[in-house]
């Protein structure tokens, strides 16, 4: 896709549905009104678009639907700040504008042939999900996928359908860890990491994608690491305040790196150095 369709001015959007997830996280599921617009839209799993709310400002959200859906455009949203609530005032019908996708998505041409690992903490999974619809649709390419996700509180947890839906899958295994468990949680009690103790991951032939927040990723990396894992199969995807998606107002630099347009998604040793670094 060219730059100038990325910087354009936002083009029309319009929600088709609105599901509301948990009480401060819900999906947008859109559809570009003009229909050479939609003829041309193509993304990987891992970028992002810029959602532009008429009057109050735009915001950088993860795509999670499949780059095959050529119809529908999935966003999941987190209520953090004024262009989120405004988002998640909504309906469908309603319109929006959009812009993307930008940035570099996850190495799922690199995995192909071996085991995809995918370790996601906190509310952080969106960026992941798109990545793990494109395994599940070509099993064909992936000798396994395991999928590892920890939250604080079990409440924290959604899209529980999807888990068990996903656990039902050959070649697939599932497992799910919280801080703090409620009483009909029958999954791991404890941190995510521990849960790298019981994938059946081939560690040296592996391609691994984490997000969430850096301090988890740092320690999920570093202990992959230990493991065999090869540094170069791993990567991580950054979260920054980035506001122009296209590297010109700075905001996201990481570094000589910034994350809207060199990211957000980044291989380990690139960024090994500059994670929990305040202002790189």
């Amino acid at each position: 896709m060219s730059r100038d369709y990325q910087t354009q001015t936002p083009i029309a959007a319009r929600v088709v549905e609105f599901i509301q997830e948990s009480d401060a996280i819900f999906t947008l599921r859109l559809q570009l009104e003009d229909a050479a617009e939609r003829a041309r839209y193509q993304f990987m799993p891992g970028q992002f678009n810029m959602l532009y709310l008429f009057g109050v400002g735009e915001v950088p959200i993860s795509i999670v639907s499949d780059p095959l859906d050529d119809d529908i455009i999935d966003h999941t949203v987190r209520v953090v700040g004024r262009v989120t609530r405004g988002l998640a005032q909504l309906k469908k019908g309603d319109r929006l504008g959009l812009r993307g996708p930008f940035g570099h998505g996850w190495p799922l041409a690199l995995a192909r042939d071996k085991d995809l690992l995918i370790v996601t903490g906190g509310l952080g999974c969106a960026p992941v999900v798109s990545a793990i619809n494109y395994a599940l649709k070509r099993p064909e390419h992936y000798r396994k996928l395991s999928i590892v996700q920890g939250v604080k509180h079990a409440n924290d947890l959604i899209w529980q359908h999807r888990y068990d839906d996903w656990r039902e899958r050959d070649g697939v295994e599932v497992l799910l860890a919280a801080d703090e468990a409620g009483p009909a949680w029958p999954f791991h009690v404890g941190r995510i990491t521990e849960l790298l103790d019981h994938v059946t991951t081939a560690y040296d032939n592996c391609v691994v994608m984490i997000c969430g927040p850096e301090g988890l990723m740092q320690r999920a990396a570093e202990l992959l690491l230990e493991k065999g894992v090869p540094p170069y199969s791993i990567y991580l995807s950054m979260e920054r305040n980035m506001q122009c998606a296209v590297g010109h107002c700075g905001h996201c630099q990481l570094g000589a790196d910034f994350i809207c347009k060199d990211g957000p998604v980044f291989v380990y040793p690139d960024i090994r150095e500059r994670l929990l670094q305040e202002g790189v």
